[in-house]
C-alpha cells in the first residue's frame, strides 16, 4: 500500500492523509522513524515506518495495510480512499440451446473500504451473478476482479483463500438440518482453519448474543423462524472473520414481519465499518443506509451514485421507470 501524506498535525503528531492508493508494492521497507497515521484525535492511529528519503510517500507492509483498512473504515471523517474491491470489464454469458445470453456485459465497479454498496434492479438484471463473481463462485468470461490490487480472477487461482476474505450469505439459509445452530456456525472454521469447538465458542457466543440469538445456539434449524435462520447464516459467515461481506437478497424468502430483524443485523454490521455489497429489493433500507447505489439493467450498471442523488434525481429513463414501480 502506498500512502500520500498531507501535513503533520502538531497537536496529535499524526499525518493527515490526503490520498491512499491501495496497491501493494513489493520490496523491503527501509529503516526510518516510526509515526502514526490518523485524521484527528477521534480516530485510531496506525503505527507505520517512514522512509526518510521520501517523506510524503510511505510503503506499508501488508500487516500495517490491513490494520489501516480496519481503522479507516471506523473513522468518522473518511478522507482516505481505500479501494478494497475493483471489478473491471466483467463479462459472463450462458448458452441456452442456440441462444447466447449475456448476463454481465462489461461491468466496472469500485468498492471502497467500509462502504455499503447496494445493487438494485429487476430480476434477471445480473445482480446475483455479479455478487457470485466477486468471490469466485461464478467464473467470468473476461475482465478482472481485483482484491486490494491483486487479480483474484486469474485462471487456475485457488478460490479458497479468497472466500476466507470475502464472505457471502444467500437468499436460502442452507443450514444443515441435522446440526444445531452453534454447530452450523462452527463447521467452516473447524474444517478450513482447523479450530476446535472450544476455541470457537467465545466468538460464536458473542455473535449470537449480538444478533439476538443467545438462547438459540443449541436449537436445530426447524426450531427457528426464517429470520432466526438467516441470522444464523450471517453468524456462520462472520465466524470466518471476512474482510468483505456479500448478501444476495437475503430478505426475499422471509415473511414481511421478519425482514426487519435481518435488516437490523445489517445496520449493526454497517456501523462497525464492515465493507458490504448487497443485492436487495428493500429500497427503503438502501436509501437509508447505503453509501452507493448501482442500478443494474440487462447485465450492465446503467446508473450509479449516492442514494440521495440516484433516488431523487435519476438520469436514465429506465432507472426512473424502475423506481416508479418499486417506491
Amino acid at each position: 500500500m502506498v500512502c500520500d501524506l498531507g501535513a503533520r498535525d502538531d497537536e496529535t503528531g499524526c499525518y493527515r492523509p490526503i490520498l491512499v492508493v491501495h496497491e501493494w508494492i513489493p520490496g523491503r521497507v527501509g529503516d526510518g522513524e516510526s509515526g502514526s497515521l490518523g485524521h484527528d484525535r477521534r480516530c485510531a492511529h496506525v503505527p507505520f515506518p517512514l522512509r526518510p528519503t521520501a517523506p510524503r510517500r510511505v510503503t506499508l507492509p501488508r500487516r500495517h495495510s490491513r490494520q489501516l483498512i480496519r481503522h479507516a473504515a471506523h473513522c468518522p471523517h473518511r478522507h482516505i480512499v481505500l479501494k478494497r474491491l475493483k471489478l473491471t470489464a466483467l463479462t459472463r454469458s450462458f448458452e441456452q440451446g442456440d441462444v447466447r445470453i449475456d448476463v454481465l456485459r462489461g461491468v466496472d465497479l469500485t468498492i471502497e473500504a467500509g462502504q455499503m454498496v447496494c445493487l438494485i434492479g429487476a430480476s434477471g438484471s445480473g445482480k446475483s451473478t455479479l455478487l457470485r463473481a466477486m468471490n469466485l463462485l461464478e467464473p467470468i468470461d473476461d475482465g478482472a476482479v481485483l482484491l486490494d490490487g491483486d487479480d483474484i480472477s486469474e485462471p487456475g487461482r485457488d478460490p479458497t483463500p479468497v472466500r476466507r476474505r470475502i464472505g457471502m450469505v444467500f437468499q436460502s439459509y442452507n443450514l444443515f438440518p441435522h446440526m444445531t445452530a452453534f454447530d452450523n456456525a462452527a463447521l467452516a472454521p473447524r474444517r478450513v482453519k482447523g479450530l476446535s469447538k472450544e476455541a470457537l465458542r467465545p466468538r460464536i457466543e458473542a455473535l449470537f448474543t449480538q444478533f439476538g440469538l443467545k438462547g438459540h445456539m443449541e436449537h436445530y434449524p426447524d426450531q427457528l423462524s426464517g429470520g432466526q435462520q438467516q441470522r444464523v447464516a450471517i453468524v456462520r459467515a462472520l465466524v470466518m472473520e471476512p474482510e468483505i461481506m456479500l448478501f444476495d437478497e437475503i430478505t426475499s424468502a422471509l415473511d414481511p414481519e421478519l425482514v426487519g430483524e435481518v435488516l437490523d443485523v445489517l445496520r449493526q454490521l454497517h456501523a462497525t465499518g464492515m465493507t458490504m455489497v448487497l443485492a436487495t429489493h428493500e429500497m427503503g433500507f438502501a436509501r437509508e443506509l447505503a453509501d452507493h447505489i448501482c442500478f443494474l439493467d440487462a447485465g450492465t450498471i446503467l446508473e450509479e451514485g449516492p442514494p440521495e442523488t440516484l433516488f431523487a434525481d435519476p438520469k436514465e429513463e429506465r432507472t426512473r421507470a424502475f423506481l416508479a414501480r418499486v417506491l
